[in-house]
């Protein structure tokens, strides 16, 4: 990462997992790091820790989104990248799939980063990178991730739109997808912790031989923000650890 140097990188949904791993990765490397969270207490809490500004940001509500927006523009914020990060897992079958898990899943997976993005617009610097945290479950079936699929699907679409409309701004936007990782939203999703290890388990017999870390993701993040990748619209990188071949 050579010529990623004085970057200010703002992450979403960095209070835990992937998102607070790249943080902390982005900060050894000595760039200016933002975050967002929806608990302010632990927005609080990792702020400390990490010395970093934060702004308590849900991706499910439209007037924090646009107050985010407008609290960068007045502290003249210019950021040069920005990570899609935040979001949920709410598993469940089709067959018990509610209209209220499926407003819900949509609206932090997939309005979240539409509309965080567009309030983000007037604080991109001229030639920025934006990346998206997907899923492996927008090609891999998974019995219970269909909302959730749909939801990660749905912005990977547009983003083929989005790179044709932002690209006279200098944005430009890719997507990584990480595998079946070690992270609190398997918890959050109520799994227990002897389901999560019987996943975790299941994990051996592929080539990395292990479940993913948060830690395992951060390269290819920094990579997509990085010059090296500059000539990237609409990658894809999946992050499995060989889980899919």
């Amino acid at each position: 990462m050579q010529n990623m140097s004085s970057k200010t990188i703002l992450i979403t949904g960095a209070t835990s997992g992937i998102g607070l791993a790249t943080a902390k990765q982005s900060l050894k490397l000595g760039h200016k790091v933002i975050i967002t969270g929806r608990n302010q207490e632990k927005l609080d809490q990792v702020s400390k820790e990490l010395g970093v500004k934060s702004y308590l940001a849900d991706s499910a509500d439209l007037t924090q989104i646009a107050e985010l927006g407008k609290a960068l523009q007045n502290d003249g914020v210019v950021l040069d990248g920005v990570v899609l990060n935040a979001g949920v897992f709410y598993p469940t079958s089709f067959e018990a799939a509610t209209p209220e898990n499926f407003d819900e899943t949509i609206a932090i997976n997939t309005k979240g980063p539409f509309f965080t993005l567009q309030a983000l617009l007037p604080s991109l610097a001229a030639t920025s990178s934006v990346v998206f945290t997907s899923s492996i479950v927008v090609y891999k079936g998974f019995a219970g991730c269909s909302v959730y699929a749909a939801s990660k699907a749905a912005f990977e679409s547009t983003i083929r739109v989005l790179n044709v409309e932002l690209a006279d701004r200098g944005v430009r936007i890719n997507t990584f997808r990480p595998g079946i990782t070690a992270t609190d939203i398997h918890s959050k999703a109520g799994m227990s912790d002897e389901q999560q290890q019987e996943t975790y388990d299941s994990l051996k017999s592929t080539p990395l031989g292990r479940e993913l870390h948060p830690e395992d993701h951060v390269g290819t993040i920094l990579y997509l923000l990085d010059e090296a990748s500059s000539a990237l619209r609409n990658a894809v990188i999946d992050v499995d650890g060989g889980f899919t071949l």
